[in-house]
């Protein structure tokens, strides 16, 4: 079902509101570390293994495109360098993001939309409880930790196994490619991707947590939500990518 343009803006200022109330009660004591620290290890279970499996994949195509590509311009030296750059700049954080989202989101989503239906949420609120310092504060502050961590994961298994890949199928050679690593990237690089992870988790948890505190029609809705939150997610994670890397050009300096 479509929705009217006034029930979408609708939508998305209430969205804005949640994120704003959450930016809020961070301060807000006392802080449920029970609740971040339960959260936390729950996101990092359901997201390790997808993602140092998707990102051996991820270097390889990566390494392989490269790799093809110097070998074309005669460049090879600049392998190791390209390959590098491309990991740390978009693949790291765009992976981390769409695992957090589809992973982590969805069961944050279907969390709280679960206790939606059987009103919990409402009982809650009966009781003083404010359901987003109680609920939503510690998911989103768990899944921009828990995307930091997974962030500097995938460098490293994107890295190796790009590397592994450029060596082996593509006879390159070993002491070029990693003595060129630094040729092109630099440590704000990896800065920068590190700041795209934490916001990228942000923007999962508060899309998640607010699809699930608005569901509503049994457990239908649930899944309706869970669904709505990772399309949400990822075109909301895209333009961020876009306008946060167009700002980081202009900021930082690049290696020639």
């Amino acid at each position: 079902m479509s929705l009217s343009p006034t029930a979408g803006l609708r939508h998305a200022g209430s969205l804005f509101a949640l994120a704003l109330d959450v930016l809020r009660m961070l301060p807000k004591r006392p802080f449920q570390a029970r609740e971040f620290i339960q959260q936390a290890w729950f996101i990092a279970s359901v997201t390790i293994v997808p993602t140092a499996l998707v990102s051996i994949p991820f270097g390889a195509v990566i390494a392989l495109q490269i790799g093809s590509l110097t070998r074309q311009l005669g460049a090879q030296s600049f392998a190791g360098a390209a390959s590098v750059l491309a990991v740390l700049r978009e693949a790291s954080p765009i992976v981390t993001a769409l695992l957090i989202a589809g992973a982590g989101g969805t069961a944050i989503c279907a969390d709280l939309g679960a206790r939606k239906i059987r009103e919990e949420i409402d009982a809650m609120r009966v009781l003083g409880i404010d359901p987003v310092h109680r609920l939503v504060v510690p998911r989103v502050l768990a899944s921009m930790v828990v995307a930091v961590l997974l962030n500097g994961l995938v460098s490293v298994v994107g890295i190796v196994g790009g590397y592994a890949f450029n060596v082996l199928l593509q006879n390159g050679t070993p002491g070029a490619y990693l003595a060129s690593f630094t040729t092109l990237a630099q440590i704000s690089d990896l800065w920068a991707a590190e700041v795209k992870a934490l916001v990228f988790g942000a923007i999962a948890a508060v899309v998640a947590s607010y699809k699930g505190l608005t569901a509503r029609g049994g457990p239908k809705g649930v899944g309706d939500a869970v669904n709505q939150s990772v399309v949400i997610t990822f075109m909301l994670l895209f333009v961020t990518n876009f306008v946060m890397t167009a700002v980081y050009f202009q900021a930082v300096p690049q290696r020639g």
